[in-house]
């Protein structure tokens, strides 16, 4: 892949702001049929300095349309990949924004700025409401290809990295300007970006002057940090060919196998510090010790099951797992509740499956636990995600009946948009459903419930490659118990409300006791010993 990258001079002087964006798309036209992937640098469409708001949308709207037409024309003209910064109007105001435009010249993708400086908000009155909520990165594929995306400002969130990392990108594209710092510290941004995100990083910016120190640095950086060209203040393109699919792997460590870096930063991660961040962050599934306590359907003894004051109030009090049901509706959203239908808990009648999470939503889930409840609505798993996601372990029941087979990818886009891969699990005893899990999920910790074989089931975990098995009272004895601990299996027991029958299950072996009644059960399994099962 030929790729080239683009750096128009800059100048702080506002009335020349004509000959720049003239000059800028000569060097657009200057590009060819060679090329692979064209990338020019932020806000293309006001290539002088902007000092106020007014300046700032006199030019973008003179030049913007005129730009985009142009990187489209560019795009067929060369059978190429174009990136381009400029504005959008969007709803809430103007934004900073970077098109990804395919080789037929067609807007593919726009990433939005992520961290916009203190005067593009305040000064430049930029929208900015999208940046305080949360977001998974931007990844826009093309020709196969994963591209990244940062602008200017972006580069300097070093904590933003990981989370690119585990997108596992090709290409990062980076439209920037970084006006103020030396070549030498656009470099150490650039390659560290690329050996903590084992991409290529392709960064556009302008030259503040052929002979400035300072700004400018368009370049080209590999996997392994290597810099392939770096334009330094040069106005004008130049170009590198790179393969894409090029990766760098070293030792992670005596004995293990090579790993991207950031693999093997990932054995170490100590997240709740600041990823996703808080205090209410804990220990994940893997290193979080037993026995534990498991809400099931959350505190349901004192509110009503599946919803977020059930789950909320367990979570409150110290459980490290609550337990709950998905079941998929109509229109492929995931919804928390245990039945197949919703008589029971709410004002409605018939199948989940048959609702959308609209119509749903019209039913009431609290009255029937009370008058103090009415008005409640069926939580989604991705509600569930936004209160609770690292703040406990989640034994996820997956249930299947009307819901198609592809919604389960829905459900684990969501785990992964909420960074909750290693506090969640799934609990089923459909074989054919720990089959497909294991095929397609195998990274997602498994549970196999009783089913239709309650006596086999540690025989089944094994053969699913199961890390836990959830056990159905009274269909177990010590001996499953000893066969799933030699096999480095964890037992659940479904379930338990006493406290001398819980007394005996941990005698017993039992790992994590699921209860209706938490508080309960917790006062018994705080005071045993805690264990873990891996160092």
């Amino acid at each position: 892949m030929k790729v080239c990258i683009i750096q128009p001079e800059y100048s702080s002087d506002f009335e020349k702001i004509d000959y720049y964006f003239e000059e800028q798309l000569k060097l657009i036209d200057s590009c060819d049929e060679s090329m692979d992937l064209i990338v020019l640098p932020e806000s293309c469409d006001i290539p002088c300095l902007a000092r106020t708001k007014e300046q700032s949308e006199e030019a973008s709207l003179k030049f913007n349309g005129c730009l985009l037409e142009k990187a489209a024309e560019t795009a067929r003209r060369c059978n190429a990949m174009v990136f381009v910064n400029a504005r959008s109007y969007e709803k809430g105001g103007m934004r900073n924004t970077t098109y990804a435009f395919n080789r037929s010249g067609e807007i593919a993708g726009k990433y939005y700025k992520q961290h916009l400086t203190p005067g593009e908000v305040s000064r430049l009155q930029l929208d900015s409401e999208y940046s305080f909520e949360f977001s998974e990165p931007t990844v826009i594929e093309l020709d196969g290809l994963r591209f990244g995306l940062l602008t200017c400002y972006d580069f300097y969130f070093y904590e933003a990295f990981a989370n690119m990392a585990r997108e596992k990108l090709d290409i990062i594209i980076g439209c920037s300007h970084q006006r103020s710092d030396t070549h030498r510290a656009l470099e150490i941004m650039s390659q560290s970006l690329a050996y903590n995100t084992n991409t290529y990083v392709i960064r556009s910016s302008v030259s503040m002057g052929e002979s400035s120190p300072l700004g400018g640095a368009s370049m080209v950086v590999a996997p392994t940090g290597e810099v392939l060209v770096n334009m330094y203040s040069k106005v004008g393109l130049a170009t590198v060919d790179i393969d894409p699919c090029e990766k760098y792997y070293k030792p992670a460590g005596f004995g293990n196998p090579p790993s991207a870096h950031y693999e093997y930063i990932e054995l170490g991660r100590r997240p709740w510090k600041y990823r996703p961040a808080g205090s209410a962050i804990v220990r994940h599934d893997e290193i979080m010790p037993y026995p534990r306590v498991c809400a099931h359907r959350g505190f349901k003894t004192v509110l009503p099951e599946n919803s977020m004051p059930a789950f909320g109030a367990a979570v409150a009090m110290g459980a490290e797992e609550i337990e709950f049901d998905l079941w998929f509706t109509k229109d492929g959203e995931v919804v928390s509740i245990h039945d197949p239908t919703l008589d029971r808990v709410s004002n409605g009648t018939g199948n989940i499956w048959d609702y959308t999470l609209a119509e749903l939503r019209e039913f009431d889930f609290g009255v029937k636990r009370g008058e103090h409840f009415e008005g409640m609505r069926i939580p989604t798993f991705e509600d569930i995600l936004k209160k609770f996601s690292c703040h406990c372990v989640m034994n996820i029941h997956l249930k299947t009946g009307g819901g198609k087979p592809e919604y389960l990818d829905r459900v684990v886009k969501l785990i992964k948009k909420y960074d909750c891969e290693k506090y969640v699990y799934f609990m089923t005893g459909d074989d054919s459903l720990l089959e497909r899990l294991q095929r397609e999920y195998p990274d997602i910790t498994r549970c196999c419930g009783a089913g239709k074989d309650k006596w086999g089931i540690v025989d089944r975990a094994i053969k699913y490659g199961c890390k836990k098995v959830q056990l159905f009272k009274p269909y177990f004895d010590r001996k499953m118990i000893d066969k799933a601990h030699e096999n480095g299996i964890i037992c659940n027991v479904f379930w338990s409300d006493d406290q001398k029958e819980t007394e005996e299950f941990l005698d017993m072996g039992i790992d994590v006791i699921l209860t209706n009644d938490y508080h309960r059960i917790a006062t018994v399994v705080n005071k045993r010993m805690k264990y873990s099962v891996i160092s």
